[in-house]
């Protein structure tokens, strides 16, 4: 029954979302005959909103504003849209910048279907499975599966009695998911938040004395094993050791939900998003980047570029909280997050890139691979330091086995990323970088089972240096502030912004953190937020649920 509501909503639910928003849109949006002027009243002026960063947050922004009712201008660096979820385009080979696992695709049709669209209609998503390779240095590998008994049996090649509780343990966490998932979907704005039903309903769940190997030692004795359901923590940029239990449940995301590959990557979602919203009317601008916020006391009236002024009622910012509120804001205008404070902030690890358009197919690579090292908690105490392990754990990427779009015939484009220090740890890249490309390539070569180098055809590097010259990255941590106790919920910067009146945060560096499916949720936070303090006529309409569909 599930299944078939999700279908009939898909087939018809949004058909009659579509045309209801072209209708809102017409009647309440561009030509603002019917808008509010911020007192409740109809007849102002259309309320202007101005979103900086074209990222998964501020394009998921922009949407909901621009279907509340906003004129929406949008406001973005470089030539195309996506940030980190942008692509590289090289001799022919397509290339993700940032992430690569498409998880929980439940959110962005959510967002797409509250502004009258069908996110179906318009990226088309593929089922992995197995959803990634773990292959660990001595040969052993376990291949990830949503199927419970499969993966079971894969567990058993390691630990068979550890295998006997990863149906408990996946239960656990469904639980604990289910839990937590509304206190994701709302701002936390002070300590009065934390004594709300939900969060005390949740956390006993949440054991946050414990870090995601601590909860793991409950479940399995194996080193192994733990490493297996715990390197998801680097999608947060944090080490297992370190990071609160509570994101286990990316584990149940995973496995419950399923790992997806967006036809063309995950760049096509952005590239979705930016279609959809042009179609709504949001006026996007491309390489244009802001040179300051505009201010008239401690409040935001707009932003300045290099082409002119641009007004607005609210601000959205995207862009990296961190590099953004020290470049565009004075520090004066901060109280609270000041220079200082977020220059002592603890942030995320960072990564060390290499995209490589290689000849031949590589049938001993998966789409998705996770190679460990020897010594993982060696591994992860060095990058917690700051510097480059000297055994890398390496992620690769061989979508092109999935999806021949992203390479020429007869060849393949490999995304290769190793977890590094970012740049507080003091290493000099322009030196290390040539050698660590040879180590790199050494790990690369023996999963293919030959040496690529002869192979390569064309080459792209990324450095902790280059996140933070090319993508603005402040100290080239590529997953933003660190996911400590310290800095979660209330503690990390608001996504009503609590420093200067009429700014709103999405993005990994607000809450309720990293990674593509919180950063969805982040724009959603906001844009209530902004509609709601702006007075836009669709401020109650931005929420759209549609039917879960676990995987089966």
């Amino acid at each position: 029954m599930r299944a078939f509501g999700a279908v009939f909503s898909r087939a018809f639910g949004t058909v009659f979302l579509r045309a209801f928003g072209t209708v809102f849109s017409r009647a309440f949006g561009a030509t603002g005959g019917l808008s509010m002027d911020g007192t409740g009243n109809f007849g102002g002026a259309p309320k202007r909103v101005l979103v900086i960063g074209a990222g998964p947050g501020g394009l998921a922004t922009a949407m909901l504003l621009r279907a509340a009712g906003a004129e929406v201008t949008l406001l973005e660096k470089e030539d195309q849209p996506g940030g980190r979820t942008g692509a590289i385009r090289q001799d022919g080979f397509t290339f993700d910048i940032g992430p690569t696992f498409f998880l929980y695709p439940e959110i962005p049709r959510e967002i797409f279907a509250a502004c009258g669209y069908d996110f179906d209609a318009e990226v088309d998503l593929i089922r992995l499975d197995p959803m990634y390779r773990l292959q660990f240095d001595d040969g052993r590998a376990i291949d990830a599966t949503a199927d419970v008994a499969r993966l079971t049996e894969q567990v058993a090649k390691i630990d068979a009695e550890d295998a006997k509780n990863v149906a408990g343990y996946l239960e656990a966490n469904r639980a604990k998911f289910e839990a937590f998932r509304p206190i994701l979907q709302r701002p936390f704005e002070g300590l009065g938040d934390l004594m709300k039903p939900d969060m005390i309903r949740a956390l006993p769940k949440f054991r946050p004395w414990a870090t995601v190997d601590g909860e793991l030692h409950r479940w399995f004795r194996n080193p192994d094993v733990r490493v297996a359901f715990s390197f998801q923590s680097k999608y947060l940029g944090m080490s297992p050791f370190k990071c609160p239990s509570l994101f286990t449940i990316i584990a149940h995301v995973e496995y419950g939900f399923g790992v997806w590959h967006p036809r063309g990557g995950c760049n096509a979602i952005t590239a979705a998003m930016a279609r959809v919203a042009r179609r709504m009317g949001v006026d996007i601008r491309l390489s244009e980047p802001v040179e300051r916020l505009k201010l008239e006391g401690r409040r935001a009236v707009g932003a300045v570029t290099a082409r002119g002024e641009h007004d607005a009622d609210a601000v959205v910012m995207n862009a990296d909280f961190a590099h953004a509120m020290t470049t565009l804001v004075p520090d004066a205008a901060r109280k609270r997050w000041t220079d200082k404070r977020i220059a002592s902030k603890s942030y995320s690890c960072s990564t060390f890139m290499l995209y490589l358009g290689v000849e031949g197919d590589l049938p001993d690579m998966q789409h998705h691979t996770i190679a460990f090292s020897n010594d993982y908690q060696r591994n992860v105490a060095e990058i917690d330091a700051g510097k480059a392990p000297v055994e890398p754990t390496i992620y690769v990427q061989n979508a092109s086995r999935t999806d021949p779009t992203l390479a020429p015939e007869g060849h393949s484009a490999l995304y290769v990323l190793a977890p590094v220090g970012n740049l507080t740890g003091g290493e000099d890249w322009a030196a290390l970088a040539p050698a660590y490309r040879e180590k790199i390539l050494d790990r690369v070569s023996k999963l293919a089972g030959r040496d690529i180098r002869p192979a390569i055809r064309t080459e792209i590097m990324y450095t902790p240096d280059d996140w933070r010259s090319k993508l603005a990255v402040y100290n080239g941590a590529t997953f933003n502030l660190a996911h400590n106790l310290g800095q979660m919920l209330h503690y990390r910067p608001r996504n009503r912004f609590e420093d200067i009146d009429g700014v709103y945060l999405t993005g990994g560096g607000t809450h309720p953190g990293s990674g593509l499916p919180t950063i969805f949720e982040s724009a959603r936070i906001a844009a209530r937020l902004c509609a709601g303090d702006i007075g836009l006529p669709g401020a109650g309409e931005l929420t759209t649920t549609l039917p879960m569909e676990a995987a089966e």
